[in-house]
């Protein structure tokens, strides 16, 4: 039986195979679905887990992250709580908690539309966990959609850092995202990242391919 992860190594060969070079049009994306996650300290993960506690990875993803085997209920301002969260690793300066609109909805959160890391004046959070619970008075965030690229990609698709380009959805629906912001790093692969709002009303999956327009 082939191997899933084959399959993505081979579909991302073909893709750049037929990349336009330096010619933003056309240039084909994989699409990697966002589900709703946590950012925390080091100190929170100890207050959730208790001291001393460090994250276990479960699997890699781009750019030195992982997600970890550990997950969390977050809580919003009405009592209204989504389980089974899962934290990404590794640890950062400040916590946050990433979160799909409909999402907001279920929890009575005005979670505004940001970039990752952007939390200044968000939406506060409860998070809680086996050994403990912390609030946040910011940190809760809808995720601005974004599509990673290395120098290599960028340099390829005729893109640089912190531009802004619109895409085409390959699939049944043809949905057209704009403002897709895109991030540039030595230590990315090639993935346009949707959380599962964006997905579901698109009809694509992790896997499936955008067009830049």
């Amino acid at each position: 039986m082939v191997d899933e992860r084959n399959i993505e190594q081979i579909t991302r060969l073909v893709m750049e195979m037929l990349q336009p070079e330096g010619n933003k049009e056309g240039f084909m994306v994989p699409v990697g679905v966002s589900a709703r996650h946590v950012h925390v300290t080091q100190a929170d993960v100890e207050t959730l887990f208790g001291a001393g506690y460090e994250l276990t990875k479960k699997k890699e993803l781009m750019g030195g992250q992982f997600a970890s085997n550990e997950q969390v209920t977050i809580v919003g301002t009405k009592l209204r709580a989504i389980e089974n969260v899962r934290i990404l690793g590794p640890v950062r300066k400040a916590s946050q908690v990433e979160i799909s609109q409909t999402d907001a909805m279920k929890l009575g959160v005005r979670a505004p539309l940001r970039d990752s890391g952007d939390i200044k004046g968000s939406a506060p959070i409860a998070i809680v966990g086996p050994k403990g619970a912390i609030y946040l008075k910011e940190g809760c965030i809808v995720a601005r959609r974004h599509i990673h690229m290395s120098p290599k990609d960028a340099k390829a698709a005729g893109l640089k850092d912190k531009d802004v380009v619109s895409v085409s959805a390959v699939s049944a629906r043809g949905t057209t995202f704009e403002e897709v912001l895109i991030r540039v790093d030595d230590s990315f692969t090639l993935e346009m990242h949707i959380d599962t709002d964006e997905a579901n009303a698109s009809g694509i999956k992790t896997g499936d391919a955008v067009v830049i327009k």
